[in-house]
């Protein structure tokens, strides 16, 4: 049921509007906030209220529900649940005002639509270019492929506790509670930014790619955005400086190259699923 899933979800992405309907956040920000201001209530305690809790109601559901029917009760909660789990926005979309300004020659104008749409702040535009390609590979990593990896290992239960600390660590105002989201975001990046990764290789430049991950792969310390940027231009043999319409254009380059990752995941899941 999960590649079904998965499918059902990939079409929800591209051709529904059920996504903008599932994806409210509302009262879970309301009750973080609500948490944080009471100060009655610790860091640790606060993440086991607002992830623990709705993970562990979320899998007694599909225990109760996944008998009955064969199942087909429990598959529109798995497709809620993932859709609800996948990042918000849509991160190509929002680089369309940078790339315009981009193209115009407007430096200035990029580097405050860069601020205002992408949160992004660099000295010069060269080095904001670069950000922008880490940005569209963090985005599409965290927002697609992280979920999915633990939807098909551990089943929404782990997809939606991924989603619910991110939204932790990106809206919390107390900075010991985002610590701690970050903290566990952290460990579940480990191996889903890794395996991304190792697809980069498969699908990129393969000798680059994995000159870098002979160094980079059990390094505890190196957080999942900056490894996902650095290994995804190198994949698409981005050089360090690069004329700025071709450095643009490699924006699609970096698409394409998550697109034949996408593949190759669905691939792999496909495989999995009909030998196991």
């Amino acid at each position: 049921m999960s590649f079904l899933v998965l499918l059902l979800a990939l079409w929800v992405e591209k051709f529904s509007a059920l996504r903008h309907q599932v994806q409210r956040d509302g009262f879970f920000l309301g009750e973080m906030v609500r948490l944080e201001r009471s100060g009655k209530v610790q860091p640790w305690w606060t993440l086991a209220i607002l992830v623990l809790a709705p993970v562990a109601v979320l899998v007694l559901l599909l225990h109760v529900l996944e008998p009955v029917a064969y199942g087909l009760l429990a598959l529109p909660v798995h497709l809620l649940v993932l859709v609800y789990s996948l990042g918000r926005g849509d991160a190509k979309a929002a680089l369309g005002p940078f790339r315009d300004a981009w193209r115009r020659g407007d430096d200035q104008a990029a580097l405050h639509v860069a601020e205002r749409d992408l949160g992004l702040v660099a000295d010069e535009p060269q080095s904001l270019l670069v950000r922008v390609q880490g940005y569209l590979l963090w985005q599409a990593y965290q927002s697609f492929f992280a979920v999915i990896f633990w939807y098909f290992v551990l089943g929404p239960g782990a997809a939606l506790a991924y989603r619910l600390l991110a939204l932790c660590g990106e809206h919390s105002n107390q900075p010991a509670l985002k610590a701690r989201a970050e903290q566990l975001r952290h460990i579940m990046d480990w191996l889903p930014v890794r395996v991304l990764a190792l697809s980069f290789a498969l699908v990129g430049n393969f000798v680059a790619v994995t000159r870098v991950m002979l160094h980079e792969l059990l390094n505890w310390h190196i957080s999942a955005g900056h490894l996902v940027a650095r290994v995804g231009r190198i994949a698409d043999d981005i050089p360090e400086e690069e004329d700025s319409q071709r450095g643009l254009s490699r924006l699609d380059s970096l698409w394409e190259l998550l697109l034949r990752c996408a593949v190759l995941w669905y691939a792999g899941f496909a495989l999995w699923t009909v030998l196991v």
